[in-house]
């Protein structure tokens, strides 16, 4: 009978959370009040909450209490993209484009077709890529400090894949990877699914806590500090170059690697040395030229010290075998001709005007955003819940990613992360408007 009662109140809860009859941001009764509404243990109360928190329902907070989550908007790795509104405001992925692009994708794809070798985009290239393309970016990785003879570059389907590559490379099933508390999702996901274990540590808005990060290296044995120095993502920070030297002192000292992912380094290229230039011997370079280019090529690449190369190519043929010949064979001709930085300076100048968009439209909010980032951090009042706030905009056609999306730590700050890259200006002016009505509105 008490399995059956339990399974009842799961079921009800489930369904009256499904179908918005509990909205996000609901606080739910304590699980003493729900033991003495339903006339059951205080331990069957608990093993309720804790059923629907395995299946990414509501979140307890120490303190707080028990809270629907967000099922709407862009709530975590898997979040269902739902917009009740016609026309939809994406502020939870990045995906910039610049005008012309489509027509300067079918000149190179005529280019090609009438002079290229197209018999060399037909055959499958060794893993980590052909010697031209992967010339071609270490050619390209000059501007950015890293000097590397091609063998070193290992061509990757996008950063994600790079990730994969690099923590293939330096961790087994059970390992320790250090990161941000607040950090990109897809190192969760791949976690997750590697088996590894995250042990985070805290980061402002200023940049890690280098003594929390020293303390977890010496307490537990850490292989890899993953870290986005320039222009971290959610946050934002970028380290200076002090930081960036202690970051790596900490890791010589424990003898940690380091997975450096510079995927949106561009944005800022005079911010600093990169971790693979100071420390080459122990640091894996990931990055890609998704938020360059378009997120639709999925072209990247990992540089690697020598002795991790073989290891690293071989990690790239156990996964994919190795990347697309075409789509290698086009990112390499515009990286030859100019086209990417030509479009990399493009986009700094864009993300510097969508920036001063947001800062105008959330001026008196607890926003912060870099300059010359694509995103920003919202932090919210503390009786203004996020997902209550995802999940209005997601009505009005809004999509926001929750602070959980980018939360190591079982208690995510209340906070969105907005992802400024994709709209027009004109729509992005107007749906950070409606982020700060929304959120105005909400404290009242």
């Amino acid at each position: 009978m008490a399995t059956s009662r339990y399974t009842a109140i799961v079921d009800q809860l489930t369904a009256d959370i499904r179908d918005g009859r509990l909205s996000p941001g609901t606080r739910l009764p304590t699980h003493r009040d729900l033991a003495r509404r339903h006339g059951i243990a205080l331990a069957t109360a608990t093993r309720v909450y804790a059923h629907l928190s395995r299946a990414g329902l509501v979140v307890g907070e120490p303190g707080r209490g028990t809270f629907v989550r967000d099922q709407g908007g862009y709530g975590g790795l898997d979040g269902r993209r739902i917009a009740s509104a016609s026309r939809v405001a994406d502020l939870s992925f990045n995906q910039p484009l610049a005008a012309g692009q489509d027509e300067q994708l079918r000149e190179a794809l005529r280019h090609m077709a009438a002079t290229g070798d197209l018999r060399s985009v037909l055959t499958q290239h060794a893993p980590g890529g052909g010697s031209r393309d992967r010339a071609a970016v270490a050619t390209y990785l000059l501007d950015r400090g890293i000097d590397v003879p091609p063998d070193n570059v290992v061509l990757t389907a996008g950063s994600q894949h790079g990730l994969d590559i690099a923590l293939r490379v330096l961790a087994r099933p059970g390992a320790i990877i250090a990161v941000d508390e607040l950090t990109y999702p897809g190192i969760k996901l791949l976690a997750d699914d590697r088996a590894l274990e995250l042990a985070p540590f805290p980061s402002g808005l200023q940049g890690p806590d280098f003594d929390a990060l020293a303390a977890l290296c010496s307490r537990r044995r850490v292989a890899a500090i993953y870290t986005m120095p320039t222009l971290q993502n959610p946050l934002g920070y970028t380290m200076s170059g002090a930081q960036r030297v202690r970051l790596l002192g900490i890791a010589h000292r424990h003898d940690c690697a380091v997975i450096e992912d510079g995927t949106y380094a561009f944005l800022a290229p005079d911010c600093g040395p990169t971790l693979y230039e100071l420390a080459p011997e122990r640091t894996l370079h990931v990055a890609s030229l998704s938020k360059n280019l378009a997120t639709g090529l999925r072209f990247g690449f990992v540089v690697a010290p020598d002795a991790l190369v073989a290891h690293a190519k071989q990690a790239v043929r156990a996964s994919s075998w190795g990347t697309s010949s075409l789509v290698s064979a086009l990112v390499t001709g515009w990286l030859a001709d100019g086209t990417v930085t030509l479009l990399e300076k493009r986009r700094r100048a864009d993300a510097r005007a969508r920036q001063r968009i947001a800062q105008r439209a959330l001026a008196g909010l607890d926003y912060h955003g870099q300059p010359s980032s694509y995103y920003g951090w919202l932090r919210l009042p503390e009786n203004v819940r996020a997902e209550r706030i995802a999940h209005e905009l997601a009505d009005a056609g809004i999509l926001v990613s929750t602070a959980e999306a980018f939360c190591v730590t079982p208690h995510p700050p209340n906070a969105l992360r907005l992802a400024l890259g994709t709209p027009e200006h004109n729509d992005l002016a107007e749906a950070l408007d409606r982020v700060r009505q929304i959120v105005l509105s909400a404290q009242w």
